[in-house]
């Protein structure tokens, strides 16, 4: 079973924690999973078979951090978003097949923001979705 958004995004920013010298992780992780999570989707087409599709999507997310998945046509990634990359982003990317080589893109990325909202994760979506097409 994979994880979900939340507890991705929760786990990642204790992690974030533990290296910016924070003994534990703890506290962070406590208050982060009271931070809403917003989440952006972006849908495009693109004039790709499905598993070249695949490939490139792979080839912008190859930055981030591989999460595990079930399908072999989605690619769920953590990346940095936000001021100086610093608030990790889950971008989910799922391609669909539509014509034989026609392929749909559905891009969904989550950002955990607090009072003040930065839209991370719209501004991390619109970003990979213009590298993809």
């Amino acid at each position: 079973m994979t994880a979900s958004e939340d507890e991705i995004l929760v786990a990642e920013l204790g992690a974030l924690a533990v290296r910016s010298g924070a003994r534990s992780g703890f506290l962070t992780m406590v208050v982060a999973k009271r931070l809403r999570t917003r989440a952006h989707e972006v849908g495009l087409v693109v004039p790709l078979a499905q598993q070249a599709a695949v490939a490139r999507v792979r080839r912008v997310l190859r930055g981030g951090r591989r999460v595990p998945d079930d399908e072999g046509v989605t690619v769920r990634t953590v990346l940095g978003g936000g001021y100086g990359g610093l608030n990790p982003v889950v971008v989910t990317a799922r391609v669909t097949t539509l014509e034989p080589e026609v392929s749909r893109i559905e891009l969904r990325a989550a950002a955990k923001e607090g009072l003040i909202r930065q839209r991370t994760a719209e501004r991390t979506a619109t970003r990979l979705a213009e590298l993809l097409a």
